[in-house]
């Protein structure tokens, strides 16, 4: 997952799980149904009850058809059969995340430019391609994603730092700055006291 430019935390049983999808704003959650601790399953009634809204995926025994019912039944987005492959996963996991925003297919695209998630990069209509570092792809992500929507600089840092790392919401700041320099300085505007907006209208 962070090799696909995703800020992804971890945790190893279900108590810490639960406490972290309650406490922490995520695009989306992937959930192993057999967690040591406190059960997948249990974890996930557990997070609906607290009315956390984040896409669930889950994961179970392929064999486990009655995992799958209970898990839809308790809030789950979607399932994964053990054994899968990465890539089968990752594919899933772009496609909630891209539901939740309302974005029907396709790779995050506006105001003339795609993203190009396998590369981590950002196509023109043109076809020539612009860049990125992985904060940066993470951060033009978020905004293609959320285009119109004012973003705060503490919401903007939950989504692209893990949970470890030492989150300053003053580097967002340099980070548009050098998106501003490489996209273009009209396509993210600051909104003052409020934070910033992607695309409102298209220059």
């Amino acid at each position: 997952m962070r090799q696909e430019g995703f800020a992804v935390d971890i945790a190893v049983n279900g108590i810490d799980g639960e406490h972290l999808g309650i406490e922490e704003t995520y695009d989306a959650i992937i959930l192993d149904l057999g967690l040591p601790e406190r059960p997948g399953l249990e974890v996930l009634r557990n997070l609906r009850a607290a009315a956390t809204e984040t896409p669930v995926i889950i994961l179970t025994a392929r064999d486990a058809w009655h995992e799958k019912v209970d898990g839809f039944k308790a809030g789950a987005d979607d399932y994964v059969a053990k054994p899968f492959h990465v890539e089968e996963l990752l594919a899933r996991l772009q496609a909630v995340v891209r539901r939740s925003v309302a974005q029907a297919t396709g790779s995050p695209a506006a105001c003339g430019l795609t993203l190009d998630e396998e590369r981590q990069s950002c196509n023109r209509e043109d076809g020539s391609a612009i860049e990125l570092t992985g904060t940066e792809f993470r951060l033009l992500r978020y905004f293609m994603l959320h285009q119109g929507k004012v973003l705060s600089k503490s919401r903007l840092t939950e989504h692209i730092y893990e949970f470890d790392a030492e989150r300053d919401s003053n580097v967002i700041e340099v980070y548009v700055t050098r998106l501003r320099g490489k996209l273009g300085k009209e396509l993210i505007k600051t909104r003052r006291g409020q934070g910033y907006i992607f695309g409102e209208p298209c220059p």
